[in-house]
């Protein structure tokens, strides 16, 4: 896959090590402890919503964490469910010193503006979806108009060398969801194209997977109305930031 990335907030996640609120092996998924404080109320930022996906990794070299989908229920947020996480194949990076190429992923808080699939949205889904068609892309080209952008066709200025023919990407993107990460107000080279998706081999160019039932939970769970966000980060490291 050729992926290597709005309000962007460069917001990466600490939690303590006392405190280890993601297991080690990625083919366990752990829930946070029940008498820890959510992650969420320890975030220096969540969107201002009700509804929050966390991916989280050990460090910043990891290609694999957790992801949680979290509710805000009488004033607390409460875990819905996690899964095993993949992340870019170089770990994970500041969203605002990202570059494209580098198969890192962005970390950040980053609204969910969309869903797109190859597969028809899971019944349910209450989030805007695109079905792909055999002409739909992801313009990547920094130079196109179009940059960072589903089209169809591909626009004149947009390389096919330098984008993405979604329907090549089964299962990967036979559901997916749009991250905001460089899209309301793009920044040349700094990436495109970063996603919530299935599964592939093994690390991302740059978005977070996940298995593919966890996927159809998540587009089934979102509601706009309740402004889902993803945060991507880590367990600790310099460049994290907290409210504390």
């Amino acid at each position: 896959m050729r992926k290597p990335p709005g309000r962007v907030r460069a917001a990466l996640l600490v939690l303590a090590a006392a405190v280890p609120l993601v297991a080690a092996a990625p083919s366990r998924p752990a829930e946070p402890p029940r008498h820890a404080e959510p992650l969420p109320d320890r975030m220096a930022d969540t969107g201002g919503g009700s509804q929050l996906i966390t991916a989280v990794a050990g460090h910043t070299r990891a290609t694999h964490g957790v992801l949680t989908w979290w509710e805000r229920q009488r004033g607390s947020w409460r875990a819905v469910g996690s899964a095993p996480a993949r992340f870019g194949a170089n770990g994970l990076v500041e969203g605002v010193r990202r570059r494209q190429g580098t198969s890192t992923t962005p970390a950040g808080l980053y609204p969910l503006p969309f869903a797109f699939g190859i597969r028809p949205a899971p019944v349910g889904t209450r989030l805007p979806h695109r079905r792909v068609r055999p002409d739909s892309w992801w313009c990547e080209d920094p130079r196109s108009a179009a940059y960072n952008r589903m089209t169809r066709p591909l626009p004149a200025d947009c390389r096919a060398s330098e984008s993405e023919r979604l329907a090549d990407y089964d299962p990967q993107y036979a559901y997916a969801l749009v991250v905001g990460f460089n899209y309301e107000r793009p920044v040349r080279g700094r990436g495109a194209g970063i996603f919530v998706h299935v599964n592939g081999r093994g690390a991302t160019a740059g978005c977070v997977s996940v298995p593919r039932e966890t996927m159809v939970r998540l587009l089934r769970w979102a509601r706009p109305e309740r402004r889902p966000h993803l945060a991507v980060g880590t367990r600790s490291g310099p460049t994290a930031v907290t409210r504390y």
